[in-house]
């Protein structure tokens, strides 16, 4: 285990966000930043870096629907499939693909986002 004196005090955002959209650690890039499908972990496992300060909330949610709504739905319904076949058959297929793709997407936005806050907070004194 790393010690926390050995962590960088810069913190790039674009460091952040990559570590954070490959759901590592933002601190190291080693360790996962998420224990099960969506809960943050507490510490990082590879450097001990405190993980809980770095609340979320709402936010990935919110971006993830921007995401899908401005550059999935948005340009779909564009096609003219989408209007001439039958509902019966677009609903459920769209349905089924949307919820694929924001499944996928929203673990790796929160960690993009966590990433981000991880950035822009200041490193913690060491006294």
């Amino acid at each position: 285990m790393k010690a926390m004196s050995k962590l960088p005090t810069s913190r790039p955002l674009m460091t952040g966000l990559t570590r954070g959209l490959r759901q590592r650690c933002p601190a190291c890039g080693e360790g996962r930043l998420f224990r099960a499908y969506l809960k943050v972990s507490p510490t990082c496992e590879a450097c001990g870096h405190d993980l809980s300060a770095y609340r979320a909330d709402d936010g990935p949610a919110y971006f993830t629907i921007l995401i899908v709504g401005h550059l999935v739905i948005g340009p779909m319904l564009l096609f003219p499939i989408v209007w001439e076949a039958s509902p019966w058959l677009i609903v459920p297929v769209s349905m089924t693909a949307l919820t694929v793709l924001i499944l996928t997407l929203l673990p790796r936005i929160k960690g993009g986002f966590v990433g981000a806050l991880w950035s822009i907070r200041p490193a913690p004194a060491h006294g």
